[in-house]
């Protein structure tokens, strides 16, 4: 049957079913259920299939996002998903954490005027019922190279890494400190945004394709690094951006002023092992500071554990917020509430303990070096807001390692690792993800792994039967 060019003026955009305000900030499961088949096929079959692919090259992954909207357009689901994952080994976990607004979804050509295509909501469903219906990836054509590679970090980037690798016939070992794989998409991202178990199945299916795990094993204090780095050709290293931008602030020693790192693992880790929480928000007055999605996922976490109130304070407007304006929305919705163009000065403190925050409003300024514009304090604009609680969103920095700089890998001032095209200045070393871009996109990190693979593979001499994009 021809394809209607014209379907989408017939039928509009529509994702699944969102749950109700009010019942997801009791859980925390995923806000948005899958599509229904007829409804998948309809939404696939909106995309106008463009002469250029505005949507694939926005991706940072350049996924072949047109050709597999067909064939899920037309109930190939199996095939749609081998598709997505020549370019994405995390295709499910993508499509539920991408900011698809900011990037293939803004810049459909159906965006503006009659709603994008809905490219995360798809290509995550794919990537869902594929995997539950016993699909793997199949390597059976895939020839042993006979080299060697440990892959140390097994978040986004490692996995990205990895995943290239086996594709071309490399052995793979990798080594995790934590006792599950997925790094920040386990300890940091909540369950109302990715739930565990799904990463617990691609953890499933990366060991069928033949990578080997050393899981709660810290390179560097359980296992030496020097020992990995002379067993292996090479060394991928994707050890992310651990460390928290310092606030500065007077007072942030407090009891009650929190990194938004611990408050994210301390309740993940109570989702994945049912411990107790250390710093339950039950009955509390929060305040977040920051304004990107890690922000959106304290403010929206404190709402689920029953905080009193939660108002996040960010120097900017909505405007210029970097987060996604979908999350931005249902943390809305949920009912967060926004100090925007406001400033913080110092925490306020009684006994050791937060008792309030001091905030002065702010103004805009001419642009800054992100384009963005810049807050000005309003003088004379002071005030102190009441809180039990204040969390620190400003984001992530990676840190080398002292037992990687004493083989002449380096960073800069920021801390990143030097390492063009994923090669540091060690022969056998590569880097990428967070620790060579500092804190990104889930996505950005799995591109950044996966040009690391290809340098690995041009060192070994591997010609690439899969490549990166």
């Amino acid at each position: 049957m021809m394809k209607d060019p014209l379907h989408y003026l017939s039928v509009p955009r529509q994702t699944g079913a969102v749950v109700p305000a009010a019942e997801r900030v009791t859980q925390f499961k995923e806000v948005q259920a899958r599509q229904g088949e007829e409804v998948r096929e309809d939404q696939a079959k909106r995309c106008l299939d463009c002469g250029t692919p505005y949507c694939q090259w926005k991706c940072p992954l350049h996924n072949a996002i047109p050709r597999w909207l067909e064939l899920a357009a037309e109930g190939r689901i199996t095939d749609a998903a081998e598709l997505a994952h020549q370019t994405n080994p995390l295709p499910e976990v993508c499509g539920r954490v991408c900011p698809q607004d900011r990037l293939c979804e803004s810049v459909c050509t159906l965006n503006d005027e009659f709603g994008a295509v809905t490219i995360g909501q798809v290509e995550r469903d794919i990537a869902d019922l594929a995997l539950d219906a016993g699909w793997r990836p199949d390597l059976s054509f895939v020839a042993k190279t006979g080299f060697k590679v440990a892959v140390i970090g097994a978040g986004p980037a490692g996995i990205g890494c990895a995943d290239l690798l086996v594709r071309n016939g490399v052995e793979v070992t990798l080594y995790e400190a934590e006792a599950s794989i997925g790094g920040l998409l386990v300890t940091g991202i909540p369950g109302f945004k990715l739930e565990k178990d799904i990463v617990a199945r691609r953890f499933e299916v990366l060991k069928d394709m033949g990578v080997n795990f050393v899981l709660g094993t810290s390179v560097g204090k359980d296992i030496d690094f020097k020992a990995i780095l002379d067993s292996h050709d090479a060394v991928f290293l994707g050890l992310g951006a651990p460390r928290s931008v310092d606030s500065g602030l007077e007072g942030s020693e407090a009891q009650g002023c929190l990194e938004a790192a611990h408050y994210l693992y301390d309740q993940n880790l109570k989702l994945m092992q049912d411990t107790s929480l250390h710093f339950d928000q039950l009955g509390k007055k929060v305040v977040v500071i920051g304004g990107g999605d890690t922000a959106m996922d304290c403010s929206r976490t404190a709402l689920r554990q029953g905080a009193d109130s939660v108002t996040l304070l960010y120097r900017r407007d909505r405007a210029n917020m970097p987060g996604s304006p979908k999350e931005v929305r249902f943390a809305e919705e949920e009912g967060l509430k926004f100090a925007f163009c406001h400033q913080p000065l110092a925490v306020l403190t009684e006994d050791g303990k937060v008792t309030g925050i001091r905030v002065q409003e702010t103004m805009l300024g001419a642009p800054d070096a992100s384009g963005r514009r810049r807050p000005e304090p309003v003088p004379g604009s002071e005030r102190d807001l009441e809180a039990d609680t204040v969390i620190l969103a400003l984001g992530f920095r990676p840190q080398l390692p002292a037992w990687l700089s004493e083989l002449g890998v380096v960073a800069d001032e920021a801390g990143r690792v030097l390492a063009p095209d994923g090669r540091t200045l060690h022969p056998k070393i590569f880097a990428g993800g967070d620790m060579v871009l500092g804190a990104d996109l889930v996505v950005t990190a799995i591109a950044n792994g996966r040009k690391a693979a290809m340098g690995i593979l041009a060192k070994l001499g591997v010609t690439a039967g899969v490549t990166a994009a």
